[in-house]
């Protein structure tokens, strides 16, 4: 799959693609419309992240160096953004750190409020973070980790050929519909009930303005239709 090279200006949100994968309609909300609404779990998954995004927080526990808020770029995928933690691993192999000893892996740690999700929205935020890295530290990345807190454990994530494809592509349809600069329609499903932009988007009025919209459209094609047939009649009369 080819890979885009964007310009700084270019850049976009890489949080962003978590809401895309979601809804691209919520995402454009936000990040085209500039709207965003606070509810329950926005407001405890901003308390979570409190300490996680504090960059002068820096720990070394045995083997592991700790380093938070972590400033992310890639200009392949044309996504900017921060890593909630990085791990650095003492190992036999990997990349040098200044002041340090010896070699260490990079793993990258992704704290969420709630529990794993039973589609790809986690994942793909993830991966493009370990794509960032990998981009700029000229590293392979294989594994990367959740930290979930309502169940209070972390989860292994292997990254994937599939999921790197995944993050490609919609980070290309992002900079595709940013660029357009029109905010998708509305598409009804169960995630509105969890979505914090319900009251904004309001799906169902969107879905009847649409159906106006077509109504009227049709109408006019239609009357288009008649003056043409009607004006072919008089000329051959």
């Amino acid at each position: 799959m080819n890979i885009t090279s964007y310009s700084d200006d270019d850049l976009l949100a890489l949080s962003g693609i978590q809401h895309f994968y979601f809804c691209r309609r919520q995402w454009a909300l936000i990040h085209i419309e500039r709207q965003w609404e606070e509810n329950q779990r926005t407001v405890e998954g901003q308390h979570i992240h409190e300490r996680a995004d504090d960059p002068f927080l820096s720990e070394t526990r045995g083997e592991v160096i700790t380093s938070r808020a972590y400033p992310l770029v890639s200009h392949r995928l044309g996504l900017y953004g921060i890593a909630d933690v990085i791990e650095y691993v003492r190992a036999s192999r990997g990349i040098v750190l200044p002041g340090r000893e010896g070699y260490w892996n990079v793993c990258p740690v992704e704290y969420k409020r709630g529990r794993p999700k039973i589609d790809e929205r986690d994942e793909v935020q993830l991966v493009a973070q370990v794509m960032c890295l990998e981009e700029m530290l000229n590293i392979r990345i294989d594994t990367a980790d959740f930290f979930y807190y309502e169940i209070r454990r972390r989860i292994h994530l292997a990254i994937t050929k599939d999921l790197r494809d995944l993050v490609i592509s919609l980070s290309h349809e992002m900079h595709q519909i940013f660029h357009a600069g029109v905010t998708p329609p509305a598409t009804p499903s169960q995630n509105c009930k969890a979505c914090s932009l319900v009251e904004i988007c309001v799906p169902k009025l969107t879905l009847k303005c649409q159906s106006v919209n077509n109504y009227v459209k049709k109408h006019v094609n239609e009357a288009i239709k008649s003056s043409i047939f009607y004006e072919d009649a008089r000329s051959k009369s």
